[in-house]
């Protein structure tokens, strides 16, 4: 048996949508996308949402949730996004924020944004103060 699972990408790519191994779930960089696989158009709000959807839904597939998520990258197509990104981003992971990076860069699909996650899976879960069990 393999200690490396996979994840299938929804679309026809060359990618896991995500790879559970060593303890962790690691999420390939996601889009605002709906449920069909089509670009989630609106401001950064929207798109936030949509991508923080998306990771959440992949999550749960792992069997792990948001306040698992230990480390996100953050691509923005625009930096002067950031404040108005950050707000939706503050909200949805409340007090279970992970170290993040955020970096400016031109995205596919014409996006303003794109988040990539790392998840401690379930059985790696630390009980105590400041922890969700």
């Amino acid at each position: 048996m393999s200690r490396i699972k996979r994840l299938p990408a929804a679309a026809d790519l060359p990618l896991s949508r995500a790879v559970l191994a060593g303890g962790f779930c690691f999420l390939s960089g996601q889009i605002p996308l709906d449920a069909n696989g089509n670009v989630v158009r609106g401001d950064i709000a929207a798109q936030t949402e949509a991508v923080l959807d998306r990771i959440s839904e992949t999550l749960a597939k792992a069997g792990c949730r948001m306040s698992d998520v230990v480390r996100a990258t953050v691509w923005l197509s625009d930096l002067g996004l950031f404040g108005e990104f950050n707000k939706v981003y503050a909200a949805r992971f409340g007090p279970a924020l992970p170290a993040r990076s955020t970096v400016q860069a031109r995205l596919s699909r014409d996006v303003d944004i794109e988040i990539e996650v790392q998840a401690l899976l379930p059985e790696r879960r630390i009980p105590g103060p400041g922890s969700e069990a």
